[in-house]
């Protein structure tokens, strides 16, 4: 390993760090997800269709958030008005107290709490506004990089021969094998994916829940959704499950903590075996990214092994010389 591929390593090492330290995960993933998308458009069609293509679909999915988030919003008052009394009579039965027993005492609640943490609201606000940036200078930072990969405006290539251009270089192969390592690992979290729904679908399905096509709906999207994904979709869930029966939203409650705990070693089996690495080691790093990143750590902690993986095993290690034999 020469000089300056020794310095892209330890350049590169230093960025990664930085994202985690900066919590910069969502930003990282969106554009690796961009990228991935731009590359999958463009092995059937030319860059400028690749390019529409991938604004459509960016629009689309905003659009579908967009959609779903408006149906929940008008839906939560419904489900609550039918939840709520059953949670208190649940509640009061078992010795629990609670805040509200109805829908206007939860509002009534809700803005006690808000007139007492105005700045826990506005510190989560402004999570909200900068994870909503970081997504979008993600995807926009995709694009840039599809159109144009080179390390100039002028798309003009240095002189080899400057450290400059050595260098780029190298960071280019660190960035090429980063993305090589997502877009394997990717294949198999959309497994996952894949999964969750359908247990889900069954749960719903079998349980004979209301709401089922939006249900669906909100935990395939909320899964794509970074930090609080999971957990909107599943207090829906519970939530429906009340307004059912008592006994129905504790079996949901039950029912999605074991699939959330479940999907550490799911994560851990399927993304091993594609990336090839043991079970323990996946867990770890799954464990790690969630710690470091939240969610989008823990989707990017397997893409991370792998590509540390592939890098190292690229270089052959130096043995020590044997001492001649006396």
């Amino acid at each position: 390993m020469n000089r300056t591929a020794q310095v892209s390593f330890v350049l590169f090492a230093l960025l990664l760090a930085l994202i985690a330290s900066l919590h910069l995960g969502t930003f990282l993933l969106t554009a690796l997800f961009g990228y991935l998308a731009l590359q999958v458009f463009h092995r059937r069609a030319s860059k400028t269709l690749s390019v529409a293509l991938y604004l459509l679909t960016v629009v689309i999915v905003g659009a579908g958030l967009i959609y779903f988030a408006a149906i929940a919003y008008r839906t939560f008052p419904k489900i609550a008005d039918a939840a709520i009394p059953a949670m208190a009579e649940f509640a009061e039965k078992n010795g629990i107290d609670l805040p509200f027993t109805d829908y206007a005492s939860l509002k009534v609640s809700a803005l006690e709490e808000a007139k007492q943490g105005v700045a826990t609201v506005g510190r989560y606000a402004r999570i909200a506004s900068l994870q909503t940036v970081l997504l979008l200078a993600g995807l926009v930072v995709a694009l840039s990089v599809f159109l144009n990969p080179s390390w100039t405006a002028a798309r003009t290539v240095p002189a080899p021969a400057t450290a400059y251009s050595q260098l780029t270089t190298e960071l280019g192969h660190r960035f090429r094998n980063l993305y090589q390592s997502f877009a394997r690992v990717m294949g198999a979290q959309i497994v996952i994916a894949a999964i969750n729904t359908i247990l889900t679908a069954a749960f719903l399905i079998i349980s004979r829940y209301p709401y089922t096509p939006l249900l669906l709906g909100l935990v395939f999207l909320c899964g794509l959704l970074p930090i609080v994904g999971n957990l909107t979709s599943n207090t829906v869930i519970v939530g429906v499950g009340f307004t059912m029966s008592p006994r129905m939203g504790l079996i949901a409650l039950i029912f999605l903590i074991t699939i959330h705990k479940l999907e550490y070693f799911l994560n851990s089996k399927i993304i091993g075996t594609r990336i090839d690495s043991p079970m323990w080691l996946t867990l770890i790093g799954l464990v790690l990214g969630e710690r470091l990143m939240g969610v989008p750590g823990m989707v990017l902690a397997p893409v991370i092994l792998h590509y540390i993986k592939s890098e190292m095993s690229a270089y052959r290690s130096v043995s020590p010389v044997p001492p001649p034999a006396e």
